[in-house]
């Protein structure tokens, strides 16, 4: 795939030695041939270090390695900041997501019909491997979070996530965990820009796998909610 300008990929890291070079493969070989790789690495202690020294470091554009573990958010805000692409992506360095389906994701950004892009894993066309718990969970959570926002989005909590960078590098990131989700669909729907969505796919891996988020996660989605959906102006 061809865009006409240049793909920033921020790749939030912590503990994923078994993950990381297969997840750093896969966006290599995604069909966007302009991009740039930013890796924050949030202090992991499982050898993923050393493999982003010795095995990723000449394969990507950045590495940034954080002094001390303050999570996806604070990752992001780093990732968020370096970025110097026309538009940002997030990707998680599990591998849920499929990076062969960015071009589904940035096109329409990069051909000016929208700002900002959802990939929902619950649109019709979408494919979500999950656990009926967990869709439940993402499904009532987004439904609050678009009581709050004004938005009809289906996928509140999804990775894939899409922006124009000036839109994403005004935005002041404020959660330091998974809050980072609901905060930035709450600040992004202040912006009044252009906000669609399109169907992705889902492979989700089990907390015996390194799945991190949990239960009191989703309590600090419902705050955040409600938290950053009051009338606070962004950053910028």
């Amino acid at each position: 795939m061809q865009t006409s300008g240049l793909l920033s990929v921020i790749i939030p890291c912590y503990n994923e030695k078994n993950h990381i070079q297969e997840i750093i493969e896969k966006v290599l070989e995604s069909p966007v041939s302009d991009k740039e790789i930013i890796i924050v690495d949030d202090y992991s202690t499982d050898g993923t270090r050393e493999v982003l020294e010795r095995d990723i470091k000449p394969l990507v554009q950045k590495i940034i390695y954080h002094e001390k573990n303050s999570g996806k958010g604070a990752a992001l805000r780093t990732g968020i900041k370096a970025a110097t692409g026309d538009v940002v992506i997030i990707q998680d360095a599990d591998l849920e997501y499929d990076p062969m389906e960015y071009p589904l994701v940035v096109q329409p950004i990069f051909d000016n019909k929208a700002d900002v892009v959802f990939g929902s894993r619950f649109l019709k066309g979408s494919n979500f491997g999950g656990y009926r718990m967990n869709k439940l969970a993402n499904k009532g959570l987004t439904f609050l979070s678009n009581i709050f926002t004004g938005l009809r989005i289906t996928d509140m909590e999804t990775c894939y996530k899409a922006f124009k960078r000036e839109i994403i590098q005004s935005i002041e990131i404020e959660e330091n965990r998974f809050g980072f989700e609901p905060e930035v669909t709450a600040k992004t729907a202040k912006l009044k820009c252009r906000i669609i969505e399109v169907p992705i796919s889902y492979y989700p891996r089990s907390k015996e796998e390194g799945k991190k988020i949990g239960f009191k996660d989703g309590l600090r989605a419902l705050y955040c909610i409600v938290k950053y959906s009051k009338n606070k102006k962004n950053k910028g």
